[in-house]
């Protein structure tokens, strides 16, 4: 019962026998208790530190006990201080647990991941783990394919125009996106559903390295970057690339073989394909390697297109393509 305020079960029993005496010696308490006197001793001087028994000044040799009401009600206030002292105690813990709670985060935010293996892994995941739409911007045509677009999730994606002309066209960048160019692109950048980004870390020929970054007010601004420089890139126009052409055009009827075949409804896919690149400042000649076409079939096909447009200049023939919708600043379609 006594246990609360500290006393074990033998200190209880010695105290419980002191207020039924009275007042007793050692041997006749230890008599009392069935217990050794050196125990009971030990244990009549813990309760004399308690202030709950005390030698007798009137008969030598006797312990007498310390009035209940008053010993263990003190016993009790000073119990109940240490609980309180204890309870603010775990107050001020709980507070210093929650903001600490709150702000790993702050250490899981943004990681770094080094080596090309692990780099291509986690570009592998953040792409995978899309299930709305993925952006990217390509410094490298190679990291075209890190966003192969996949079934169900929409992909917009700018490639730099220096990359984009200087790539073989075994390395075409990822076919089944929306994709643009850009003059210049700041930096390679891949964000999944606009909670996850990757962005590489490293400079051609260098340890690759990317940053992971989750959702917080960095990857917004990595957001918004990529949509300043989505909003002022070129649309292409690549076969395969989901955007159909303009309605009553034939399909790709003159890409098989890249001849060109005479057009008498509008240009097909493969013309459109030629315009797209050349207005995002391609020449014919890496918009033939781009295509895989020999360098006179793009000439040809230029030429038929001015013919069907009824322009005699270049300039002239982008102003009708614009005019005609056979490409836009906003993806066709």
């Amino acid at each position: 019962m006594l246990g609360a305020i500290g006393l074990d079960a033998g200190q209880e029993s010695a105290y419980r026998a002191l207020v039924a005496l009275g007042a007793a010696e050692v041997a006749d308490l230890a008599h009392r208790l069935a217990l050794p006197e050196t125990d009971t001793e030990r244990a009549l001087r813990r309760l004399e530190q308690q202030g709950l028994a005390s030698r007798s000044s009137a008969w030598k040799g006797r312990w007498v006990a310390a009035p209940p009401g008053v010993a263990l009600g003190a016993l009790l206030t000073q119990q109940r201080r240490q609980l309180e002292r204890a309870e603010l105690a775990a107050a001020s813990l709980a507070q210093e647990y929650r903001a600490e709670a709150e702000g790993p985060a702050v250490h899981d935010l943004v990681e770094v991941v080094t080596g090309a293996s692990a780099v291509a892994h986690r570009f592998a995941q953040v792409r995978l783990g899309a299930v709305v739409e993925v952006c990217a911007l390509l410094t490298e045509v190679s990291q075209g394919e890190a966003v192969q677009p996949r079934p169900g999730v929409a992909h917009r994606v700018v490639i730099e125009r220096e990359t984009l002309a200087a790539s073989p066209s075994a390395a075409a960048p990822p076919r089944g996106a929306q994709l643009r160019v850009a003059d210049r692109v700041p930096g390679g950048l891949l964000v999944a559903d606009r909670r996850l980004g990757i962005v590489p870390l490293t400079a051609r020929g260098s340890e690759p390295a990317a940053l992971v970054v989750h959702g917080c007010g960095l990857l917004d601004s990595l957001l918004g970057l990529f949509e300043a420089v989505w909003r002022e890139a070129l649309p292409l126009r690549l076969a395969g690339g989901g955007a159909p052409g303009p309605a009553g055009t034939p399909g790709a009827a003159g890409a098989a073989g890249g001849g060109y075949e005479e057009v008498t409804t509008g240009p097909d896919a493969t013309d459109l394909e030629i315009l797209s690149l050349l207005l995002a400042g391609m020449t014919d000649a890496r918009v033939a390697k781009r295509l895989d076409l020999g360098l006179r079939t793009v000439q040809r096909r230029v030429k038929g297109l001015m013919e069907l447009a009824g322009v005699t200049t270049r300039l002239q023939l982008g102003w009708h393509a614009y005019a005609k919708g056979w490409v836009a600043r906003e993806p066709l379609g």
